[in-house]
């Protein structure tokens, strides 16, 4: 059984709470964002970005709340984000990155999260989420090759 929205809208503002308690810089991203946001109306995981030098402390956070899943052994050549942690927290996935990275044509793309990238914060209960832009996903998903998500972000902002 798939964990509901409502739980994972839940472990998002408990997430949101130790972060925001510990000072981690971080932002929400991807899909989740985009569906606070109103432009999807479904997300899977929880997608976290974490700034480079909060990495480890983010990591022994959330290792307290679930468990940290192996490395895929085979990372996708497609990514060459510094840190990359998958966490299950209540058979819900947790990604974390730091210093995402993607490769486009030979060329690597540093997205790393900067604080000028938290256009926007919102409210889950008490908590505040930091929000990236859905323009800067949309860009994001070009240079991953998912014209989909990021003609979707498109016609939403054009309304």
């Amino acid at each position: 059984d798939m964990p509901e929205t409502q739980e994972k809208l839940e472990l998002l503002r408990r997430i949101a709470h130790r972060f925001n308690e510990a000072q981690i810089e971080w932002a929400l991203g991807a899909s989740l964002m985009l569906f606070l946001k109103g432009i999807v109306s479904e997300f899977h995981d929880i997608d976290l970005m974490v700034s480079v030098q909060d990495a480890e402390r983010a990591k022994a956070i959330l290792s307290e709340m679930g468990e940290l899943c192996p490395p895929n052994p085979k990372p996708n050549p497609m990514y060459q984000t510094k840190t990359f942690l998958e966490f299950r927290i209540d058979s819900i996935e947790v990604d974390v990155m730091a210093g995402f990275a993607v490769v486009n044509e030979g060329r690597v793309f540093d997205c790393s999260l900067r604080e000028n990238q938290i256009t926007e914060q919102v409210l889950l209960g008490t908590e505040v989420i930091p929000l990236q832009s859905p323009l800067l996903w949309c860009k994001y998903y070009r240079l991953m090759g998912r014209a989909e998500k990021a003609d979707m972000i498109e016609k939403a902002l054009a309304k």
